[in-house]
């Protein structure tokens, strides 16, 4: 060993080989732990062109069961990440990931409103936790520098549960349309959530909760590492008080601009399929294909993206931008109407434009948070950011029924992704810009 490493010195090329093979140990596992429990959240998409027949359900009662998930994810969402904080992520995650995969496949028994909306609010008590718990787990391993690209890899989870999610879901409803045992929904449900629950428990087998406990690391590596995050800590904020944190307006500010995001990413998620079926398109076979075209668009979009934010340190500037072109091409796909063509190209705009600012967001608490505030903080603003997923369904479907134009709906999700993009300028440059 040399000089510099007994010391627990690198040399930037070392420095970089040390985060690529901790990117390459952890990253593909979490991207596939969040794929299928993405899946699990928003298959209600696709169960939707079949459900809502079978029950006699409306587009209001759809878009309040799939919204209803986040009131339980907000109620169980900051007691969860300290929990994970505590009793570190393997245990915690594969606990989860567990309880969520035995709640999505009891979906299949819902037979009326009330019903389906249980089953929703417990699948989000459930899930809560994960995502934030993600993001805590990653402030663990990368420093704020090496973050971006990190985010933006586990953020390629859902553009890859739409590319692989919409030919499944499709296949499945086909496949199983005329099954003298179940309804195709009710399988669809059933199927996918049996990819949650094996890698819940392989979660307890291969993750690893901090760098030095991975047996794949040298001592020197773990040594930089570790060295690296404590002095970025030292000049993050740990409040000294409850009292303390909440009357810290970065968090607040912070949350508001991610609640405008939110309702993006699900006005997205959970209508897309809608979206290709109102263009024209009726077998669900092709609806699952062509839903998955505008994730795929996404996935190199998001890596390019957190790359050029960490070289130029404008995060900020990259997420307004991101957002603001994903609000014009939702609002276009609603424009072009009867066109499947055009639909799907927007929505390529808008699914690319708003998954790329959503992967650039966590790069802004992560820069100033640490220890027991940043597993607050960070689902605080994830909690009150995802009530967003009750509001964006809910209002979809309400202006749907209200307006008979489901265009209205997108033109209001739009809307207010282009009020996040413009909010973010008010969180100050060194927040955003490290």
């Amino acid at each position: 060993m040399d000089h510099a490493a007994s010391i627990g010195l690198t040399t930037p090329v070392a420095e970089t080989n040390v985060y690529r093979k901790i990117t390459w140990r952890i990253m593909p596992f979490i991207v596939v732990c969040y794929l299928v429990a993405y899946l699990d959240r928003v298959n209600v998409g696709f169960a939707k062109l079949q459900m809502m027949a079978d029950l006699g359900f409306s587009d209001a009662v759809y878009g309040f069961g799939a919204g209803v998930f986040f009131i339980g994810y907000f109620l169980f969402e900051v007691p969860s990440n300290l929990a994970l904080h505590r009793l570190g992520a393997r245990v915690w995650i594969a606990r989860i990931m567990i309880s969520w995969a035995i709640i999505s496949a009891l979906t299949l028994f819902v037979t009326t409103p009330i019903q389906f909306y249980v089953a929703r609010f417990f699948l989000g008590l459930a899930e809560a936790g994960f995502s934030p718990g993600i993001m805590l787990y990653l402030t663990y391993w990368f420093p704020a520098k090496k973050r971006g690209f990190a985010l933006g890899f586990y953020y390629i989870a859902i553009p890859l549960a739409g590319v692989v999610g919409g030919p499944v879901s499709g296949l499945i409803l086909e496949h199983f349309t005329g099954s003298g045992v179940m309804k195709a929904w009710q399988w669809l449900f059933l199927l996918e959530a049996a990819p949650s629950l094996l890698a819940g428990i392989a979660v307890l087998f291969l993750m690893v909760d901090k760098p030095e406990q991975a047996s794949w690391l040298t001592d020197a590596e773990k040594a930089e590492v570790s060295a690296e995050l404590r002095r970025e800590d030292g000049d993050k904020v740990v409040h000294a008080s409850s009292t303390a944190f909440l009357r810290d307006a970065r968090i607040w500010k912070l949350s508001g601009v991610y609640f405008m995001t939110i309702i993006g990413l699900y006005g997205i998620s959970f209508w897309l399929p809608s979206i290709v079926k109102d263009s024209g398109i009726k077998d669900v076979a092709t609806i699952g294909w062509l839903s998955s075209i505008p994730y795929l668009v996404a996935i190199p979009t998001i890596i390019l993206t957190g790359i050029s934010a960490d070289r130029t340190r404008r995060r900020r500037a990259h997420f307004s931008v991101a957002l603001a072109i994903g609000s014009v091409g939702l609002a276009l796909a609603g424009y072009v109407g009867q066109s499947p063509v055009a639909a799907v190209a927007w929505l390529c705009v808008g699914t690319a434009g708003m998954l790329s600012a959503l992967s650039l967001f966590w790069g802004v608490p992560c820069a100033f948070l640490a220890g027991t505030s940043a597993a607050a903080g960070i689902a605080t603003i994830n909690c009150i950011g995802n009530l967003a997923g009750f509001v964006s369904p809910y209002m979809v479907g309400g202006l749907n029924v209200l307006t008979g134009n489901p265009a209205i709906g997108l033109y209001a999700v739009a809307a207010c992704m282009l009020v996040g993009a413009a909010l973010i300028r008010i969180i100050p440059a060194s927040l955003g810009d490290r």
